[in-house]
C-alpha cells in the first residue's frame, strides 16, 4: 500500500478521541498533525504519541502544534474539540481550511454540525464515535474498548449529492484501511441520538458513582435509573421527529456495559481533572429539548443538576 493513498489529516483537539483516531491513521501511514494544548503538544512534538492499545503498544510519529494554522494543508480535519468549544473552534479553523477540505465532527451530542455551520459556515460531516479511551499522561493515550465510527449527513443536507456520497465513502474506506471500522449511514441523525442516549445513560452515573460502565449497569439501583433515563430520552427523540434505529433501545444501551465494560465516562475524566464537563450537551440538552416539546425529563434533570453541582467544586 503506497503512502500516496493517504491524504494529509489534521486533528483539532488532541484529547483522547483525537489521539485515538489520529493515532490509528498515523500508524497506518497517514501524515497526521495533532493540534491541541501545550502540555500534550510538547510531549507529542518531543517523542510522538504513545499509544497503549488493546492489541498493541507503540510510539507513533506525528506532527504536533498548538496553532490552528497547522490545519491549513489538511484534506481531512477531524474536529474533536469539546462541545463547550464548538463555536470558538469552528471560527478559529475557518480561515485556515484548504478549499474542498472535509471537516468531520467527532464530538458528543447531536447538534455540533449545526453549530459549526452557524458559527463558521463550515459544512461539516457528522460522525458517531464509539471508543473507550483516556489520556493517561501528556502524549499518552490508553484504549480500553471499541473504536469505531459511523459517518453521514443530517436531513436536508442534499441527500442526492453524488459527490458528497462518494466523499463519505472514500473517508470511510480510509478509516477501514487504518483498522478503524467505519460505515456510512443514511440515518446518521438516528445514530447520533442513539449515541447521545448512551452518553446520557452512562456519563453522569459513571462520574457521580465513580464507577466503570459494567459496575454501573450491574448495580440494581443504578440500572433502574439508567432505564428511566433511556425511556425519557426515547420520548424526547420521538417528539422531536427523530427516526431512531429499529432496535430495543433499552437492551442496546445496557449492552454497552459489556462491550465497553472498563470504560469510565468522559464526564468522570473531566471532573477528575478539574475541568468543565460536556453535560450541558448531553442530559442538559435532553432536558432543554424536552421542555421545548412538553416532555417531562425528571431523571435526566436530576443527573444534569448533580453534575453541575460537582463542577462547581472542581
Amino acid at each position: 500500500m503506497g503512502e500516496n493513498i493517504w491524504p494529509r489529516i489534521a486533528v483539532m483537539g488532541a484529547g483522547a478521541v483525537g489521539c485515538y483516531f489520529g493515532g490509528m491513521v498515523a500508524r497506518a501511514g497517514a501524515p497526521v498533525t495533532l493540534i491541541g494544548r501545550p502540555h500534550h503538544i510538547e510531549a507529542l512534538a518531543r517523542s510522538g504519541l504513545f499509544f497503549d492499545g488493546l492489541h498493541f503498544q507503540q510510539q507513533i510519529p506525528v506532527s504536533a502544534s498548538t496553532e490552528v494554522s497547522a490545519a491549513r494543508d489538511a484534506e481531512i480535519v477531524l474536529f474533536c474539540v469539546k462541545t463547550l468549544d464548538t463555536e470558538e473552534g469552528a471560527i478559529s479553523l475557518a480561515p485556515h481550511l484548504a478549499p474542498g477540505a472535509a471537516v468531520i465532527s467527532l464530538q458528543n451530542g447531536v447538534d455540533n454540525v449545526e453549530r459549526i455551520r452557524s458559527a463558521a459556515k463550515i459544512d461539516a460531516i457528522a460522525a458517531v464515535v464509539y471508543v473507550a479511551a483516556a489520556m493517561t499522561a501528556p502524549g499518552r493515550v490508553k484504549h480500553s474498548g471499541r473504536g469505531d465510527l459511523i459517518l453521514g449527513d443530517l436531513p436536508g443536507r442534499g441527500e442526492e449529492d453524488g459527490n458528497r456520497q462518494r466523499q463519505l465513502q472514500r473517508i470511510a474506506t480510509l478509516f477501514e484501511r487504518a483498522g478503524v471500522p467505519c460505515r456510512v449511514s443514511e440515518n446518521v441523525e438516528g445514530e447520533l441520538w442513539t449515541k447521545m442516549i448512551i452518553n446520557c445513560t452512562y456519563n453522569a452515573i459513571s462520574a457521580l458513582g465513580r464507577a466503570r460502565y459494567h459496575r454501573a449497569a450491574g448495580n440494581p439501583w443504578t440500572r433502574e435509573v439508567m432505564v428511566k433515563v433511556i425511556q425519557e430520552a426515547i420520548a424526547v427523540a420521538r417528539a422531536a421527529g427523530v427516526r431512531l434505529p429499529d432496535v430495543n433501545m433499552v437492551e442496546t444501551v445496557l449492552k454497552i456495559s459489556e462491550t465497553m465494560a472498563n470504560a469510565t465516562s468522559s464526564t468522570a475524566q473531566d471532573l477528575a481533572r478539574g475541568k468543565r464537563t460536556e453535560i450541558d450537551s448531553l442530559n442538559g440538552y435532553l432536558v432543554r429539548r424536552g421542555t421545548e416539546l412538553g416532555i417531562a425529563t425528571p431523571v435526566n434533570q436530576t443527573l444534569h443538576a448533580l453534575v453541575k453541582l460537582l463542577e462547581e467544586s472542581v
